[in-house]
């Protein structure tokens, strides 16, 4: 059992003044209450302590190759997210299953360390280098779920369907540590995948389709359709312009238009970037409660363009960010360049204010909200008798926030702070980092050296 007292917690109502939140062996919450007695067995928590961060969206082992892909060739052709992706193919083809752990457990650290108590790993890196299968067909997920035990963060592995090269293309060599074949390969995938899970208490499963170029769309039903429907729905869908003129051409329609109309889209649904939409599509995803997951940082890096964020809310649009490439890691910075963007082009400062006036607690709230959707999770309570403990904490003796009045103290979090006023994370009721350090820092750090040196794509 463990109890914390904390000094300034953010609710759903707002923020409250010293509270003490007792947990059981697993993390769980036991019981809220107000004191303003401390105890010598009490961890006394002096921060501004908000819901645990979620990312939605993850492909770790692409934490290797962040900022690599940054030297553009001068040409006619010049760099897209074509070639990026040509680079990633590379380290994809040569990372093992030790490196791709240690990659992803440094990652993970990371993660922890700037506030995210869970992450949606997004994970088709399924095969042997010659594409070939392991023994153990869910071998390297197996070392995602390892990686987030190393750094104790909460993880949705979502083992990801991945068939095609793109609209009625065979898959590529460069794809080949990827690819099902058939819907019963990936059905067999997911439940080494959903076992795997159960070595972790901190892990559950989603499941995934690559995207609509990468299987074939009976597919995608029928997966939608007979798959899992207990579980989180993770796809790419209309990231670039490109994906959306290929998928006019093939199928008829425009990706999202094309999967309302042949799946029952709901809740579960997390469709990652949706960059590119018609007035129709929006109207289709926020009428159906569907979530969009964004990527400011991933999203910017590649050139994606911005997302239609203003008639989306309007329509009651549901919500998450991720960090998908790891370009970016801090939570905040992903939701102040989300809102900057749509600020740049509306040419108006009421992005996130619009319908409750505190740009702060609307971000929080349906970055939290939605984000636990993608993990499964449908609490919307921030800190609830019956739940995980789950916490990012932002350092409370920055000046300029020590100093700022509570009503105006979540915005001034998210809009002024920066990675150094993030103190530290408590996951499933143990603090993970502290101080700005991850706990396991430094065995996690020599393991990553390592892997990296290994690979050699950064010397």
């Amino acid at each position: 059992m463990q109890k914390f007292h904390f000094k300034n917690i953010l609710e759903n109502s707002g923020w409250r003044q010293n509270v003490l939140i007792e947990t059981d062996d697993t993390g769980t919450i036991t019981s809220i209450s107000e004191s303003n007695l401390v105890d010598k067995d009490v961890n006394l928590i002096e921060g501004f302590v908000l819901p645990g961060f979620q990312n939605a969206h993850s492909h770790a082992f692409q934490y290797a190759m962040a900022g690599l892909a940054e030297n553009h060739e001068i040409s006619n052709n010049p760099d897209d997210f074509w070639s990026w992706r040509d680079e990633m193919y590379q380290l994809a083809l040569k990372v093992s299953p030790d490196q791709m752990e240690a990659i992803a457990s440094m990652l993970y650290s990371e993660m922890v360390r700037q506030g995210y108590t869970n992450v949606a790993e997004f994970h088709y890196i399924h095969h042997q280098t010659d594409g070939s299968k392991y023994d153990n067909l869910a071998e390297m997920g197996q070392r995602m779920i390892n990686a987030a035990k190393n750094a104790g963060i909460n993880i949705t592995l979502v083992p990801i369907f991945y068939q095609m090269g793109g609209f009625g293309k065979e898959a590529q060599d460069g794809q080949r540590r990827f690819i099902s074949k058939t819907t019963e390969e990936y059905l067999e995938l997911f439940e080494a995948s959903k076992q795997a899970c159960e070595s972790y208490s901190g892990a559950n499963i989603g499941i995934g389709i690559h995207s609509m170029r990468g299987v074939k769309s009976s597919d995608i039903v029928k997966i939608a359709n007979e798959g899992p429907q207990d579980v989180p729905f993770h796809i790419h869908i209309s990231e670039q312009l490109k994906e959306i003129e290929d998928c006019l051409n093939y199928l008829g329609k425009r990706p999202v238009e094309w999967l309302s109309q042949n799946i029952q889209l709901s809740e579960r649904f997390h469709l990652v970037h949706a960059t590119h939409l018609s007035p129709e599509e929006i109207s289709m995803i926020a009428s159906t409660k569907a979530n969009v997951v964004l990527c400011p940082t991933t999203e910017g890096n590649l050139g994606d363009g911005l997302f239609p964020f203003n008639q989306f809310q309007k329509e009651g649009g549901q919500w998450s960010i991720g960090t998908d490439s790891h370009i970016g890691i801090n939570p905040l910075e992903e939701l102040r360049l989300l809102d900057y963007g749509q600020r740049l082009i509306s040419h108006k400062r009421n992005t996130f204010a619009q319908k409750t006036g505190d740009s702060g607690a609307y971000a929080i709230e349906m970055a939290t909200v939605a984000g636990r959707k993608a993990m499964n999770n449908f609490e919307a309570t921030y800190f609830k008798v019956g739940e995980k403990l789950n916490a990012a904490i932002i350092d409370s003796k920055s000046p300029l926030l020590a100093l700022t009045r509570k009503e105006r103290l979540t915005s001034s979090l998210l809009y002024t702070s920066d990675s150094s006023h993030i103190w530290g994370a408590i996951i499933n009721g143990s603090i993970q980092a502290a101080n700005g350090k991850h706990k396991n820092e430094e065995t996690i750090k020599a393991n990553f050296v390592k892997a990296i040196n290994e690979i050699g794509n950064r010397s």
